[in-house]
């Protein structure tokens, strides 16, 4: 049944996707037939899309543009900066500057190196961490999303039927010699860890973790708990802080759980809304890529648009005003009432729900069961689908999985989600 709210224009560009592309998506996340759009464009915390349908906007990009779209300063610094030339291959002052800003922030950073996506950064992380354990395998936890790469795609999204610390594919196209390498425990179970480590420590490079995976918290002591357990069995600790980098915190999950990781890598808010990623360690472990290095493990890591100035100059400019005083503890109030008045809403409404995650990034599950690790998360999702369809009709934009909020949503933005809230809830209850 045809859309009433969307245009013949943006249904055509809908049915020219079909055939340009696989799916007809980019492959990041694909909506019901009915509820599809094709955004046109976006200002703050709103997004229209090309049948000029407005939205309040809880995806921002998947979590970069915190500040919102087109935001006047970001805008002002990338258009200085490619005005003067968009990527050189060289150094340039703007990554200079942003690397001496992540050093100053982030807890573990002595060093940094940049690339272009959070996939390469988690990649190159655990590289980095083989090298300087000289050990082939990891520990990721079951669910843990670290991009695209092969040891990533480990585990992913799997039955959960598989005994750990054995992983599970979630694409094809692996090699099985990588599956070879991933040990897979639950999140939250630090006993689970431990007895991977004492079983393997002698085979294993690095632990590394989303500190809050997905939408799943970490329970109070599981981090710390990590790094006891990495710095007793000699293994690196790695965070994948490529979202919640300069997100809890300005000097990241790290600063937020009071937690040093050994290495962490950095995506999403560091590029300021443009492909910029980067990997952060002590300059003991960072040296593995000196050029001039003659170590045994030196490391050549090359990228056409690594450390690009444009990107660069929008990352700085994002810092720059995510560093100005009150900011998170402004973001963080807006952000919590939102998340509580959803838990508070399922609650009246008497649905088994629990709201999961940290008050900057959550999604609900309908189920009366805590939501400790990936397996508490295989709950049935038909509920899911028509809250998130009931929020997109009430013009809020709410994708599958994880709502972002950011600096960018005023009070006034929270306020009509939670009457958007109120009215979802009413259709899962009724559905």
């Amino acid at each position: 049944m045809p859309n009433p709210k969307r245009s013949a224009e943006e249904q055509a560009m809908l049915d020219r996707a079909a055939v340009a592309l696989p799916g007809g998506t980019l492959g990041n996340l694909r909506l019901d037939d009915d509820h599809a759009f094709v955004a046109r464009d976006g200002a703050g915390s709103r997004i229209r899309d090309l049948s000029g349908n407005e939205y309040i906007d809880y995806l921002l990009g998947s979590g970069p543009m915190v500040l919102g779209h087109a935001h006047p300063k970001v805008i002002e610094a990338a258009t200085a900066a490619m005005a003067k030339g968009t990527t050189f291959f060289t150094q340039n002052a703007y990554a200079v500057e942003l690397a001496e800003r992540v050093v100053q922030a982030v807890p573990c950073a002595e060093q940094v190196r940049f690339v272009s996506t959070g996939s390469e950064a988690t990649y190159n992380a655990l590289k980095l961490a083989r090298a300087f354990r000289k050990r082939d395998k990891i520990v990721k936890f079951e669910g843990g999303f670290h991009g695209m790469h092969d040891y990533s795609l480990m585990s992913l999204a799997p039955s959960g039927a598989a005994p750990f610390p054995q992983p599970e594919p979630s694409s094809a196209g692996v090699p099985k010699a990588v599956q070879e390498t991933v040990l897979v425990a639950p999140f939250n179970d630090l006993n689970a860890v431990e007895d991977i480590l004492d079983r393997h420590h002698d085979e294993i490079a690095a632990i590394i973790a989303e500190p809050v995976q997905r939408v799943i918290a970490p329970l109070p002591g599981f981090l710390q708990g990590l790094r006891e357990l990495a710095d007793r069995y000699g293994v690196l600790l790695v965070f994948d802080e490529v979202v919640t980098g300069f997100r809890l915190a300005y000097g990241g999950a790290q600063e937020y759980y009071g937690v040093t990781p050994d290495i962490a890598a950095f995506g999403k808010i560091v590029g300021g809304g443009f492909p910029l990623a980067a990997v952060a360690a002590r300059r003991e472990i960072m040296d593995a890529y000196d050029p001039a290095s003659a170590r045994e493990d030196h490391i050549p890591q090359i990228g056409t648009l690594s450390g690009n100035p444009v990107a660069c100059a929008a990352g700085l400019a994002t810092l720059d005003i995510l560093r100005e005083p009150g900011v998170y503890e402004a973001y963080h109030r807006r952000a919590a009432t939102l998340r509580d008045a959803l838990q508070r809403l399922c609650d009246e409404a008497e649905l088994p729900a629990v709201v999961s995650g940290v008050d900057v990034m959550f999604d609900v599950y309908f189920t009366d069961q805590p939501i400790l690790d990936y397996r508490s998360t295989l709950v049935d999702k038909a509920p899911n689908r028509v809250f998130d369809n009931a929020l997109l009709d009430c013009g809020v934009f709410k994708p599958p999985g994880k709502l972002y909020v950011g600096v960018c949503h005023t009070d006034d933005d929270i306020a009509q989600t939670v009457d958007a809230f109120r009215r979802a809830v009413a259709a899962v209850r009724d559905r």
